[in-house]
């Protein structure tokens, strides 16, 4: 009778402790995937917020266009002094060059919403995985406290413990 009493005793010891081990297990992950869910925010908030015109990629195609226009304006210039042209016409092409820019300024922003939108949608998909995950998390938690406490029942009462205890101290007594 003592054997099974320990026996019950040493089983719910291993299964509380199995139960503590997954737990924390579980804790440091969700502690992980919600640290990736604020550096995921972190990053949108980053990448969302940059200013088109201003990355690299954009400032060397501006730097282009405007070298560019330099030249053109310079050439129209030297056309005009040597064939006779007047400044109107001189005007008119820095007035296209000008438009040409425009041009160049308003497509590196209408490329810099679409990547805004790419951004977002990858931010929403990336956390819509990661508010996943931790929901998994949380149900295997509440799972895992769900069997704790049913180890903690049974030994309790599955197990007749409290009966059992009565009945190894009653035969002890008896032998008094």
């Amino acid at each position: 009778m003592f054997g099974a009493l320990l026996g019950a005793a040493i089983g719910a010891a291993g299964s509380i402790a199995g139960s503590i081990a997954k737990n924390k297990s579980l804790k440091n992950l969700k502690d992980s995937l919600e640290r990736r869910k604020r550096e995921n925010e972190n990053w949108y908030t980053r990448r969302y917020n940059e200013d088109a015109t201003q990355r690299a990629d954009a400032q060397r195609m501006i730097s282009m266009t405007e070298e560019a226009i330099k030249r053109r304006n310079r050439a129209a210039a030297g056309r005009a002094a040597v064939m006779g042209g007047t400044e109107e016409s001189v005007a008119a092409e820095k007035e296209a060059n000008n438009v040409a820019q425009a041009n160049i300024i308003g497509q590196i922003a209408a490329e810099g919403e679409r990547r805004k939108d790419a951004i977002e949608q990858q931010y929403l998909n990336r956390k819509e995985r990661l508010e996943d995950k931790i929901s998994e998390v949380d149900a295997q938690q509440q799972s895992g406290l769900d069997i704790f406490g049913n180890t903690l029942a049974g030994a309790g009462n599955g197990w007749n413990l409290g009966s059992r205890i009565e009945d190894i101290i009653g035969k002890n007594k008896s032998k008094e």
